[in-house]
């Protein structure tokens, strides 16, 4: 699904942001990825969406090749993911309901079966009592559900979240994660971002480390020894 073989990316001052990365992450896995502030972690982020390209190495996802895709192909890539950015970026002008039918609108898509298209994601993420009101007027847990629902309304095969926890109290960040699990167990392939090891659920998941640019797998261990390592 999503296979990264010898990934750099420097910057044109000189910083290497990534160095030499390298995974594979299969149809319908969970996957963290952790790292310390300035890690790597939005850069990556950035490469796999292909808003920027590497310097080197290959990226491949669902069997393109990111290297080889001409700028008009990308948004049909993007249709493929489910992007939720660390600033949100949610239009705090439109309702919560608006909000989510914009990448439908985008697209095109039929009006009448975007509407239960939205209003169903909204449903799943636990705000369907929520569509008139503005973003604004939701909690920080509710815009972050308000995010997951508008970046899954397109029914993506891949998630990518970018420290979706980051700001949230202990109870909103675990139902957060619950919602990312709910997706996952039907197939959607999850990445998600943390620099926070409190955030990692308590079923032991698959994490993927990056330190200054480079990456490690840890191996599975107890939840304890996995919270000392990204500590």
């Amino acid at each position: 699904m999503i296979t990264a073989s010898d990934v750099t990316k420097r910057y044109p001052e000189g910083r290497e942001a990534l160095r030499h990365v390298s995974f594979e992450i299969t149809a319908g896995e969970m996957v963290f990825l952790t790292g310390h502030s300035g890690a790597g972690k939005s850069t990556l982020f950035k490469l796999l969406a292909a808003i920027e390209r590497p310097t080197s190495g290959s990226i491949v996802i669902s069997g393109q090749n990111l290297a080889a895709l001409s700028r008009s192909a990308v948004p049909y890539l993007r249709r493929k993911l489910g992007l939720l950015f660390q600033d949100r970026k949610l239009l705090f002008d439109r309702t919560v309901l608006d909000n989510v039918l914009l990448p439908l609108a985008i697209v095109g898509h039929p009006p009448r079966d975007a509407l239960r298209r939205a209003q169903a994601a909204l449903a799943k993420v636990g705000l369907p009592n929520r569509e008139r009101t503005l973003p604004i007027a939701l909690s920080g847990g509710e815009q972050q559900r308000l995010a997951i629902a508008r970046a899954v309304v397109n029914r993506p095969a891949i998630i990518l979240a970018d420290e979706p926890t980051a700001n949230l109290d202990a109870a909103s960040a675990r139902e957060i994660l619950e919602i990312f699990h709910a997706f996952q167990q039907v197939g959607v392939t999850v990445l998600i971002a943390t620099h926070d090891p409190a955030s990692l659920p308590a079923q032991r998941p698959r994490v993927l480390r990056l330190d200054h640019g480079e990456m490690t797998e840890l191996p599975p261990t107890s939840d304890a020894a996995v919270a000392g390592v990204l500590a």
